[in-house]
This record gives C-alpha cells, structure tokens and sequence, in this order.
C-alpha cells in the first residue's frame, strides 16, 4: 500500500489560531473550557470552550457572506495551506470537509424556506468552501457523529491509497449554539462543572468551538516526518446514544488498525483517547484499551481543554498527537485526580518526556460508531 504523509496542519480555537500556538497553551496547563451565561444558547449557565464575542480572529479577512461555520473552515484551511506546497487546482487534490452540525444553528433565527433548507446543508458549505481555494474536484462531506474528524482523515488515507488522489485536504469545524447544546442536554450528558475524563467524579461533557485541517499527501517530499498508517471503523449497534457496554467493537477496529500498520501492541507509544467525561463512554473505552493489551500505555484526553468540539474533535486531537510526536511530549488529561474506570489504564496527569513512534488515536459516537487510527513516524 502506499504511504500516506502528513504533509500540513492548522488548529483554531478559542486557545490559539495555529497548531504551535495550540500545542504551547496545551503544555502550560491553559483550557479554554469557562462559565457562560449566555441566554441565546442557554437559559442556565454552562461551562464551554467559545470564540470571544469580539471573534476578530476570523472576522477581518473573510467576507461577511460566510458563515461562522464556514469562516472557521476557510480561516484553518488558509494557514495550513500556506504550509504545504499542494496545488488546490490540480485535479489529484481532492478535498473532504467534516462536520456534525454545520450551519444548523440559522434554524434558531432563520425562516423556514427552501432557501433556508439549502443554506443549512453540509454539501453547500462544502461547496462554498471548495470555491472559496478554487478546488476543481467535488468535495466529499464526512458528517458520522463524533468519529467524523478520524473518519474523514481515514477516508483521505483511503482515497490516496487507492490512487484517485494524490493529496487531500481535510478540514472540519462545529460551533456551539442553543441546538446543539440542548441536544446533549436532553441527554443529560452536560457536565455542570469542569469535564473529568476518566476521573472517578466524572459527570458529562463540556462541549468546545473549533475547527482544523490536516493535508495528507502519496508525495514524501511534503511530508512532514508523520504519516498515517492506518486505521478501521465499526458500528457496535448498542444503541442510539449509548455505545456498547463491553468495548469488544472499539477493540475490533483498534485491534485491525494495528494490524493495518504492521504493528503489535507493544509498538503503541501513546494513546490519545476519545475521553468525553461520560460514565458510559470512558468505561467502554477502558475496556477497549485492556482488551487490546495497552494497559501501560499512556493514554490522555483533551477534552478538559476544548470541550468536545464534535465534527472537529477527531482532527484536532490527531493534529495534536501528531504535534506530541514531533516534540516527543505526552499532555496530561486535564480535570483527571483518581481512576474511575472499572479496567487499570495508565492516564497520563502530568507533562510525560517519552520517545514517541507510533501512536493510536479512538474516537466514538452517538449510533455506536467506533474509529482507530495509526499515526507513525
């Protein structure tokens, strides 16, 4: 199979607006998780990642006629293209946008008319987006709940793989609005606090603004020291939001990604977990990782720093471990004190110095979706 380099990258959040401006923040301990009584998304105060009210990051260069959705996409692709040297005209340059939600936040003010119904459709933003860099192939939507960034990552691996591309820009963004966090309310999977991955006290999630951008290139000569080298997804088909209560799904496709890469699991480094805080969640993913025989692997979560950021998370996460590689540094799970899953992992608390080749990114979702990934030196 043919390899697949990671030939640039570009993170933005309420924390920075580069992956190196990111990565500092995440070393010295800063979380852009806080309180907000923000009465347009919430009648009750709630603990989020946000852009500013100001957002001047993204404002000031781009037309009004974006969305914030697609301001964010155009905002993270723009830098990580200035990175790279892949041409967005070339009809081997394919690219695939990500995403949960969308523009779904114009049903809270917008009037319900066709127009509406196109505007809020990921395609058209795609679309819009693709036209914005002059990009000659049709982009591709990767819209599978919160497995969307890994999926859509996996899916520019696969289309290298298989020679319809030579080079793939990914990107995704989710922005919070009342939709969105009612949704999870309605669960009750809101934390009223500060997000505790893994923790014994964990409560809920804290949701996070966000967007990222990976270009994946078949060329060595833009690759940028990392490559994908592999990774599988599943569906444990459990249920509508609670995933399965054995992890034997997740551990599947852990267990195939490994295989993909040519690797055992005594090569696995680091594990960059989906880590969201909730009870079910962590467990399952606890039962993953010791059915997989990674137990003293290093394992973090980076939701107590961005909140979950749903279509976006699974990119910014690998971004982030692909970053971790580069500087051979393991961040610590923030909002972690005492275990409190039923399966002995080794979460990382502290800032880890560690000789970092290959490591494996999980992701899962709403409808029991699972995802893997391999990322090596």
């Amino acid at each position: 199979m043919s390899a697949v380099f990671v030939a640039s990258h570009n993170i933005i959040s309420p924390l920075g607006s580069t992956t190196a401006e990111n990565f500092s923040r995440l070393a010295e301990g800063i979380s852009g998780v806080r309180r907000h009584d923000d009465k347009k998304i919430s009648d009750q105060p709630f603990f989020a990642s946000l852009f500013d009210d100001a957002w001047g990051l993204l404002k000031e260069s781009l037309p009004v006629q974006y969305t914030k959705f697609e301001q964010l996409l155009i905002a993270s692709m723009s830098d990580a293209l200035l990175d790279s040297r892949i041409d967005m005209r070339d009809r081997r340059t394919g690219l695939i946008i990500s995403s949960t939600k969308g523009n779904v936040s114009l049903l809270e003010s917008g009037t319900d008319d066709p127009d509406l119904m196109e505007r809020i459709a990921l395609h058209h933003s795609a679309s819009i987006v693709a036209r914005h860099f002059n990009f000659i192939n049709k982009p591709i939507v990767v819209s599978n709940a919160c497995i969307s960034g890994v999926l859509a990552i996996l899916t520019g691996m696969r289309l290298i793989r298989s020679g319809q591309y030579e080079n793939v820009v990914i990107a995704g963004a989710d922005i919070v609005s009342k939709f969105v966090l009612s949704g999870f309310q309605s669960f009750q999977a809101i934390s009223p606090g500060l997000c505790k991955p893994f923790d014994e006290q964990r409560d809920g999630i804290n949701l996070g603004e966000g967007a990222a951008t990976i270009i994946l290139s078949s060329q060595k000569k833009y690759g940028s020291g990392v490559r994908i080298a592999g990774g599988a997804v599943s569906n444990d088909a459990n249920h509508i939001s609670g995933p399965s209560r054995t992890g034997q799904e997740l551990f599947q496709v852990m267990t195939r990604s490994l295989r993909e890469a040519g690797l055992t699991a005594g090569d696995i480094d680091f594990i960059s977990a989906h880590g969201t805080a909730t009870v079910y969640n962590d467990e399952m993913e606890a039962k993953a990782i010791g059915l997989s025989d990674l137990r003293s692997v290093p394992v973090n979560s980076l939701k107590g720093y961005y909140g979950h950021t749903l279509g976006a998370a699974g990119l910014i996460e690998s971004i982030i471990t692909i970053q971790s590689m580069k500087e051979d540094l393991i961040l610590p799970t923030m909002g972690f004190e005492r275990p409190g899953v039923s399966e002995p992992i080794n979460i990382c608390s502290s800032l880890l110095q560690a000789p970092l080749m290959n490591c494996l990114k999980t992701a899962s979702g709403f409808g029991g979706c699972n995802a893997a990934m391999i990322m090596s030196k």
